[in-house]
């Protein structure tokens, strides 16, 4: 339980941070106590990332004051935080991708610990948590879920007093989720302060103390979470936005768009997934979804899809765009068939961090009469970039503003809105609503609902089993590079989901309208 005592672990007062047009923080007022375990909640670009980056050191308030155990602090720097016992996982990864887990983790550690010495303890840290690592691993070889997993053991390795977590989940599993809650809460018996993030309102609920709401950059209520219902919650963070409580009519779909036909595909990469035997059909006017553990082939899936990876032209005939053999082609060829594309990353995938987003518009949708005899046609493409802001809600400072300036639930509803707005005649997308608020992913939700309804093939990968049950058709699983076979949504359930991520395919039987065949056995 919190600590009682008057003077709280962080005390916020009055703090102020100000953009230019843009003011993120609004004299907020934060008291955490020993123990307490503290939600922070409010849609993209209410101001918690700004918030956050200030207690870590990472930016510095405009004005206010920060008390750390009484005491009166000047943040300058994430290394004085830490230094204080401030630990931080953030919701966009700051690792080095040329340096291995255990060197990444050094980083953090101090001097007096090499990489090496640290391996035993990642590895023991990570299997206690139920987040296995390999800490010899090169980071840009991880997939997301992975990235994330250092993110979180990094923190937990340290003697932290404050832990900052934002998003720690949106990329676990519900066990994993559910054994991370068991360490969190184990930390705040033992008298570690946790600041939460999340837009999952079930976890907030179901682990947080008390928790603090903001709207517009302002402190706009407070509240204890397990007194509160998910949909009381959004309302606080959102108002009454359309769709908070929407559930979505199933679909049967028509003929098949997208069919893949026993994918096997060699991973060079001695840490990553090879495909095994894939079969898997999306039909016209249909989601499917495929849900998986992180590093269980989803990225080398998708990568093959899209076209980033290419097959040989005698196995161009395993990937099938209405009946045409694709898998040799390249990403620019597939798009002119009518692939629209969303990857699990947003900056530096989806997105170029330092384009603004005119010209991240530009990027894919360059083939829908943006240029014409070699010239780009500017105005088209400010005007594509300012109708995606608009009919999807996109808070920025306008077509101009750089993709690393919008808040993560925002570059994902720009990325999303620039592929749907082209009317693919199929959409993959990856982790659609990671790390959006509630409101935020009420309307993707509705974007992809209506883009199946005029006929489009849509796959979804995601680790987040609500939304894969709340807009799919169809759904299926990735374990160890193997594809379950697809069961209509209604014919399933979430346990039965959860085994099929862990590779128990034997007790399956294909659904009678699935064209798959069935699994091999795990």
């Amino acid at each position: 339980m919190p600590s009682t005592t008057a003077s709280p672990r962080l005390h916020l007062r009055q703090i102020t941070k100000r953009y230019p047009g843009c003011l993120a923080n609004d004299v907020i007022d934060l008291r955490i106590d020993a123990g307490e375990i503290h939600a922070l909640l409010g849609e993209n670009g209410a101001g918690k990332s700004t918030l956050m980056k200030i207690i870590y050191g990472v930016t510095q308030p405009d004005s206010g004051e920060i008390l750390w155990e009484g005491e009166r602090v000047r943040m300058r720097n994430p290394a004085q935080a830490r230094s204080l016992g401030i630990g931080m996982v953030f919701q966009h990864f700051s690792l080095f991708e040329t340096l291995t887990v255990a060197q990444n983790i050094a980083l953090a550690m101090g001097p007096g610990q090499t990489p090496k010495q640290l391996e035993p303890r990642i590895r023991e840290v990570s299997a206690r948590y139920g987040m296995s690592l390999a800490p010899e691993r090169l980071v840009h070889s991880l997939s997301i879920g992975e990235r994330q997993r250092v993110e979180i053991i990094r923190c937990l390795m340290q003697d932290i007093r404050l832990l900052i977590l934002d998003e720690p989940t949106s990329v676990l599993t519900p066990q994993e989720a559910e054994d991370l809650f068991v360490t969190l809460r184990r930390l705040a018996a033992e008298g570690c302060s946790i600041l939460f993030i999340s837009h999952k309102l079930g976890e907030v609920r179901a682990l947080c103390h008390s928790a603090t709401v903001l709207r517009a950059g302002r402190v706009s209520g407070q509240c204890v979470p397990n007194e509160s219902s998910d949909l009381a919650l959004a309302r606080m963070m959102v108002g009454d936005a359309e769709g908070l409580e929407t559930e979505y009519a199933k679909a049967t779909g028509g003929v098949d768009f997208l069919n893949v036909q026993q994918l096997s595909w060699h991973n060079p990469d001695p840490f990553g997934c090879s495909l095994k035997a894939v079969d898997l059909a999306v039909r016209r006017g249909e989601i499917v979804g495929i849900a998986g553990v992180a590093g269980n082939g989803q990225d080398e899936l998708l990568a093959l899809l899209s076209g980033e990876r290419t097959l040989a032209t005698a196995d161009s005939a395993c990937v099938q765009f209405a009946g045409k053999p694709v898998g040799d082609l390249r990403p620019d060829a597939r798009r002119a068939l009518g692939l629209g594309f969303v990857p699990a990353e947003r900056l530096g995938h989806g997105a170029v961090p330092d384009m603004s987003l005119a010209d991240n518009a530009l990027l894919t949708a360059f083939g829908q009469g943006l240029v014409s005899k070699g010239l780009i046609q500017r105005g088209r493409v400010v005007q594509l970039a300012e109708t995606i802001i608009e009919r999807f809600g996109v808070k920025s400072a306008g077509t101009h503003a750089a993709a690393r300036s919008l808040s993560g639930g925002n570059l994902q509803k720009f990325i999303l809105g620039r592929e749907i707005l082209q009317q693919p005649r199929l959409l993959v997308a990856a982790h659609p609503t990671w790390g959006v608020d509630v409101g935020a992913a009420a309307t993707i939700h509705r974007a992809l609902i209506a883009l199946r309804d005029a006929g489009a093939a849509i796959l979804v990968i995601s680790e987040d089993l609500d939304e894969l049950f709340q807009i799919c058709d169809r759904l299926g699983a990735l374990s160890a590079g193997r594809l379950s076979t697809l069961k209509p949504t209604t014919e399933t359930t979430p346990v039965e989901l959860g085994g099929w991520m862990a590779g128990r395919f034997e007790a399956m039987a294909p659904a009678n309208d699935s064209p798959l065949s069935p699994a091999m056995p795990a």
